[in-house]
């Protein structure tokens, strides 16, 4: 995916940036068992779609990572699950 594409993509995608040739964003929640149960929440639905992230997780704060490793870089499988994690993530 060639970088206007991938910022074209971005637009929609307010916290994501491009870092490392990889798409990331950070979240904070209130505490450990928030940010725990976001990242079950995102494991479910990255497994329904056999696209994973590489993510970290310290306390109350969840780093995600998204690249497609068969194409050595930010594919639309990744703008996707960067929109659905956003979705996971709002309030309510």
């Amino acid at each position: 995916m060639r970088e206007e594409q991938i910022a074209a993509g971005l637009a929609d995608l307010p916290g994501w940036r491009l870092q490392g040739g990889k798409l990331r964003r950070e979240f904070r929640f209130t505490d450990f068992s928030e940010a725990f149960a976001f990242m079950a929440r995102v494991a479910l639905e990255a497994e329904k779609r056999d696209h994973h992230p590489d993510w970290s997780n310290v306390y109350n704060r969840v780093v995600v990572d998204l690249q497609t490793h068969d194409v050595g870089g930010v594919s639309q499988k990744d703008l996707d699950l960067a929109a659905a994690i956003d979705r996971i993530a709002e309030p309510g």
